[in-house]
C-alpha cells in the first residue's frame, strides 16, 4: 500500500525532482523524502494498479467499520493509522497530548467518518477544553 503513497508523493513533487532541487533538501538518507520521490519513478504500472484495487477494498472495510463508531482516537505516529487515513481519506484532527521522555511534544489523532469533520473537531475541542496540553511548550522554547 505504500506504493500508492510513494507514487503520489513522487507525482506531487515531480517538478522538484526533475529540476534537481531535491538535492538541496537537508535529509538525503535512504528513507528521506528526496529518495522516495526519486524511487517513485520506478514503480511498475501493474503494481500501482493492483495496489489501488486493494485500496478500494480498504476504503470499503473502513466505511463498514466507521458505521459502528462516531470516531476513534489513536496515537498520531504509532502503528499504521497515518498510512490508513492517507489511503482512505478519513478526516483526522491531531492535537497535543503531552511530552515524551526526551521533552518533545506528543500527540493523538481523532479519526472520523468521511465527510463528518464536525464530529472530530468537536471531540478534539472538548479534549483541549479538558486539558491544557495545547498551551504548553517544550522547555527549549520557553
Amino acid at each position: 500500500m505504500r506504493i500508492i503513497l510513494t507514487a503520489e508523493a513522487g507525482a506531487a513533487f515531480d517538478n522538484l525532482t526533475r529540476s534537481g532541487k531535491d538535492d538541496l533538501l537537508t535529509r538525503q538518507g535512504k528513507y528521506a523524502w528526496p529518495n522516495i520521490f526519486r524511487a517513485s519513478r520506478f514503480i511498475p504500472a501493474a503494481e500501482y494498479i493492483n495496489a489501488n484495487r486493494i485500496r478500494y477494498q480498504l476504503i470499503q472495510a473502513m466505511y463498514k467499520l466507521m458505521k459502528k463508531v462516531d470516531f476513534y482516537i489513536a496515537p498520531s505516529f504509532k502503528g499504521n493509522n497515518l498510512l490508513l487515513t492517507n489511503l482512505t481519506g478519513q478526516p483526522t484532527v491531531v492535537v497535543p497530548n503531552g511530552f515524551s521522555k526526551e521533552g518533545t511534544p506528543t500527540s493523538i489523532s481523532f479519526i472520523g467518518k468521511l465527510f463528518d469533520e464536525g464530529t472530530i473537531i468537536s471531540a478534539a475541542k472538548a479534549f483541549q477544553d479538558a486539558t491544557n496540553f495545547h498551551l504548553k511548550h517544550p522547555k527549549m522554547f520557553k
